[in-house]
């Protein structure tokens, strides 16, 4: 079925659906990660955007029920040069066709991945649509235009656990009773409370084998319901949208410094660095795939880390003398990691947790439980 990919600047590119027919509207993106598509499908921090694999071949492994990153797909649509119908693998359950119709979301083949992506990266990521519909294209680029952009735009509202969860034997249980009334499970597990803001399943699983009990809450938490809860440290996950646009995390981080240890990864980095007075920007196309190379300052060691983020912390924004960058991004010398010198608060932009990829960054989790144990 054919279909056009319009870029709000007027840019087509021409291939074809292979899910059935579809309009769609997103920020389209490029992934640079050559496995790891149902791991991109359903992180929560792709969620309204249109991921362009840049991995010609894609679905040759199928799908399996355990290697999911959240409840559902986050993208808005995923766009391949091949798509692959016969898949091969001993853990796999279905194919990459089934699992996309069955949740609506388009799958594009037949792009010229190559160019879209040299585009963005000239360019910059952009406001898009995906049409089989309508192909007129000077319709199309005004619905590109008409829509949503990322900056301004609060989508953990739409990423973040509505109830309460307790993570237990590697998959979250949703609480019967409220916060007010939660016990914590009686055990020797450091306790710690995770705001949801579209974490990824593969940060919680590397919580809990760290020996951590750990809390799932949704993003509007209020401070003095984390203080009731009386965790051992504060985990603040990745997520969606520009996070500026998210104040009201930003008000309990305040709150939040100094009371507990506290580690950040991604968005959650992103709002330390608010909260601490700094100010986030958009990147141009932001830094997405699984061989992103970072520095950490305090040893001189480069992490090959896997990545998803389109804005990042300006670190001349932090006029705070006891805070000091810790990583830096070697590609563009942006900002990676953020430490506190006498405060119990460190975080980083990049995925310690991630799955498949690099697992140089592991140490981060051991990082923060040893914070906690003394602090305890």
């Amino acid at each position: 079925m054919k279909a056009l990919i319009v870029l709000e600047d007027g840019t087509v590119f021409y291939g074809r659906s292979f899910t059935g027919p579809v309009e769609a509207t997103g920020e389209v993106v490029f992934n640079t990660s050559m496995t790891g598509y149902q791991e991109i499908l359903t992180d929560p921090s792709y969620c309204g955007q249109m991921v362009t694999m840049t991995y010609p071949l894609i679905g040759n492994y199928g799908i399996n029920n355990e290697d999911i990153e959240s409840a559902r797909i986050q993208v808005s649509a995923l766009i391949v040069k091949e798509y692959q119908e016969v898949f091969s693998n001993w853990r796999s359950t279905a194919g990459l066709l089934d699992y996309l119709s069955e949740n609506h979301i388009p799958g594009i083949e037949g792009i010229d991945t190559r160019a879209l992506t040299r585009h963005i990266r000239v360019r910059g990521a952009m406001k898009a649509i995906i049409s089989t519909e309508d192909l007129d294209q000077k319709s199309l680029i005004e619905k590109a235009n008409a829509s949503q952009g990322m900056v301004g735009l609060d989508l953990v509202k739409e990423v973040t656990c509505r109830k309460p969860m307790l993570w237990s034997d590697n998959r979250p249980v949703e609480l019967k009773e409220g916060l007010d009334q939660f016990q914590w499970p009686e055990s020797n597990k450091r306790r710690v409370v995770a705001m949801d803001f579209g974490v990824k399943y593969n940060i919680l699983r590397s919580l809990e084998q760290k020996g951590c009990e750990v809390l799932v809450v949704p993003a509007d938490t209020s401070s003095d319901q984390i203080n009731a809860l009386d965790p051992d440290g504060l985990f603040l996950s990745n997520g969606p949208g520009d996070p500026a646009a998210v104040t009201y995390a930003v008000d309990v981080i305040k709150d939040q410094i100094g009371k507990r240890p506290i580690f950040g990864i991604c968005l959650g980095h992103q709002l330390i660095g608010l909260a601490l007075g700094g100010r986030t920007f958009k990147l141009k196309f932001g830094h997405r795939g699984a061989n992103q190379p970072v520095k950490d300052l305090s040893t001189g060691k480069v992490e090959i880390t896997s990545q998803n983020h389109g804005f990042c912390v300006d670190m001349e924004s932090i006029s705070n003398p006891e805070v000091e960058l810790s990583h830096i991004n070697l590609n563009d010398n942006t900002v990676e990691g953020l430490n506190h010198k006498k405060l119990p608060l460190f975080s980083v932009q990049y995925h310690p947790e991630a799955s498949p990829g690099p697992h140089d960054a592991g140490y981060l989790f051991d990082r923060f439980t040893n914070m906690i144990d003394k602090y305890k």
